[in-house]
C-alpha cells in the first residue's frame, strides 16, 4: 500500500473498509494516508488506520481524513510492558455510537487497573517517544554503516523510498528499527538475538525499555518463508523496538552483539 496505485487497484463493489498500517510492521513501509482517504471516500468506504507504531504524539489519521483509528494500548500508549489493552477511536459521534453499542453488548471491555495504567502511560508518551525516536535515529544510522549489517529499514533515512510522506504525517519517525544481515543466515540472525544485554529477546514493542525481536521465527512465523521473502522478510531479518535508555549504551550492545558474529562467517 505504500504504492498509491495499490489501494485503488484492489476496490470491489463489496468494498465497506480499508484497513491502513503505517508505518508497517517490520518492514516499515509508510502508506500516504491521505491518498487513501481520498479514494477510499470516493468509493463510500470507511478507512481504519492502525497507529499503534506511531502513536498519537507522532502522528494523528483523523486530521488526515481518517474515520477510525485503532491502537494497541498494549505497546506505546501504556509504554511500560504491564498491560494489554486495545483502543478504536472514531471520528463520527454515529460509529462511537455504534462500537460502544457492540463493546456493552459483547462485554468486550478491560476493567479498572487496565483502564489506569493506560492513563498513566499516556502521562509519559511525549517524553518517552520522543526519547525513543532521538535513540532510533542514531541506531539506525550506526546499522546501516556496519559491515554486517545488509539493509537498516528506518523511514528517518532520506532515501527511504517513502520519506517524503513520512516527514509530512508524522512528526518525527518513530522508534522502531529493523534490519538484515549480510548473507541472510538464520544462525546469525540468532546470535545476534542471543547476544543482547540490554535489548531483551521479546515480541512487543512500545515500552520504555527495548526490545529485539526475529519476525521470521516469531511475529511472522505463521506466515510461509516465501510469502515473506516477496515483501523482504529475510530469515535475517531483525526488529528492534528502541526504548529510552542511555544511547550510548543501546550502540555498544548492538556493536558487540554484531561482533559476535564469527569471522568465517558470510557476513564480513
Amino acid at each position: 500500500m505504500s504504492n498509491p496505485a495499490t489501494p485503488a487497484s484492489q476496490f470491489t463493489d463489496n468494498t465497506k473498509l480499508v484497513w491502513v498500517e503505517t508505518p508497517t510492521n517490520p518492514m516499515l513501509r509508510i502508506v500516504d494516508i491521505e491518498a487513501v482517504v481520498a479514494e477510499a471516500h470516493k468509493r463510500g468506504a470507511v478507512v481504519c488506520v492502525d497507529n499503534t507504531f506511531a502513536s498519537p504524539y507522532l502522528q494523528n489519521p483523523l486530521d488526515l481524513g481518517a474515520d477510525l483509528v485503532l491502537h494497541s494500548a498494549t505497546k506505546y500508549l501504556g509504554g511500560h510492558s504491564d498491560l494489554v489493552l486495545g483502543a478504536v477511536i472514531a471520528k463520527d459521534e454515529a460509529m462511537a455510537e455504534e462500537l460502544r453499542f457492540i463493546q456493552n453488548a459483547a462485554g468486550a471491555i478491560p476493567g479498572p487497573m487496565d483502564c489506569f495504567l493506560t492513563l498513566r502511560g499516556i502521562k509519559t508518551l511525549h517524553l518517552r517517544v520522543q526519547r525513543s525516536c532521538e535513540n532510533a535515529a542514531a541506531i539506525a544510522e550506526f546499522l546501516r554503516n556496519h559491515p554486517k549489517v545488509a539493509n537498516a529499514y528506518y523511514p528517518g533515512f532520506t532515501d527511504h523510498p517513502s520519506h517524503e510522506v513520512a516527514a509530512k504525517q508524522m512528526k518525527h519517525f518513530g522508534g522502531m528499527v529493523s534490519f538484515d544481515l549480510v548473507g541472510d543466515q538464520y544462525d546469525d540472525a540468532k546470535k545476534v538475538l542471543s547476544s543482547t544485554h540490554l535489548f531483551s529477546l521479546a515480541e512487543s514493542l512500545g515500552g520504555v525499555e527495548s526490545l529485539i525481536g526475529h519476525p521470521a521465527s516469531m511475529t511472522h512465523a505463521s506466515i510461509p518463508r516465501e510469502e515473506r521473502l516477496k515483501v523482504g522478510l529475510t530469515d535475517s531479518l531483525i526488529r528492534l523496538s528502541v526504548g529510552v535508555e542511555d544511547v550510548t549504551d543501546l550502540l555498544q550492545d548492538l556493536r558487540k552483539a554484531l561482533d559476535a558474529l564469527s569471522s568465517s562467517s558470510p557476513s564480513v
